[in-house]
């Protein structure tokens, strides 16, 4: 039952978080994505109006200024997330955030002095974040709304350039598939970035996103050691995980 509810919040998640990329995304399309029917798409954007959390159109939706509610729980756990990830930075690390907006939110969080992040995320620039923590984008194409820096000239950027830390958001996680994304243009920087890392790559992934399998795979699930969730998440798949070598940290809404 808890796996079950998991899944399809965790797909109503996802469903709010294309609208908010994509304003303009169709039924249709938000079906195809997640590999469900159209009437299942209906029945979650009912659910989530009924929330007030979008306002539906003819073929569509878009989410509403007002939405509360379903969403609190997911925001609070993603800034748990966010927080507790900054305390594994230390004095002098250099360390890598990839376009996850989970990810970026640890810039404000870290306490560490003469930190350096490398990112591709491009809101990385107006980002909050402390004196001692300095911010160097790896350049590429723009691609909005994630403003994500992706490409060739992103690539060639990072060949040369290797971080003690790596910290990972992703779309979806699982034990089968490993870290995935909804991007195409996102794997190849992942991988440099997990590739470059010298001590430890820490993956972000709130409950909605565990067990969860996206249309692009970043690494296998035996590349990921260190995984960073919350207490809502499936116990059986993070104990698929955890058979695999998977160090696994879940933070308490208790803790906020």
């Amino acid at each position: 039952m808890k796996r079950e509810r998991a899944y399809v919040e965790g797909r109503r998640q996802q469903v709010l978080d294309m609208l908010q990329r994509n304003p303009q995304i169709r039924v249709d399309e938000l079906a195809e994505r997640l590999g469900v029917s159209v009437v299942t798409i209906r029945r979650d954007l009912q659910f989530l109006e009924e929330k007030k959390q979008i306002t539906r159109f003819y073929g569509g939706a878009r989410v509403s200024k007002e939405a509360d509610g379903y969403m609190d729980d997911v925001t609070i756990y993603r800034d748990l997330i966010a927080r507790y990830a900054a305390t594994l930075v230390e004095d002098g690390d250099t360390i890598f955030i990839n376009t996850s907006r989970n990810a970026l939110n640890i810039i404000k969080y870290i306490k560490s002095r003469h930190v350096t992040v490398i990112t591709n995320n491009g809101k990385a620039i107006s980002q909050e974040k402390a004196d001692g923590v300095d911010i160097i984008l790896t350049g590429g194409e723009v691609r909005h709304p994630k403003e994500a820096l992706v490409g060739d000239f992103a690539t060639r950027n990072l060949q040369n350039i290797f971080a003690k830390k790596a910290f990972m958001g992703c779309a979806g996680i699982s034990a089968a598939t490993g870290m995935s994304t909804e991007i195409a243009n996102e794997v190849n920087v992942n991988q440099l970035m997990i590739e470059h890392t010298t001590q430890a790559v820490y993956l972000l992934a709130d409950y909605t996103k565990i067990g969860h399998n996206s249309s692009f795979t970043s690494c296998g699930i035996e590349v990921i050691k260190h995984l960073i969730t919350d207490e809502m998440a499936p116990e059986e798949e993070l104990e698929q995980m955890r058979m695999q070598g998977v160090e696994v940290c879940q933070v308490k809404k208790s803790d906020y």
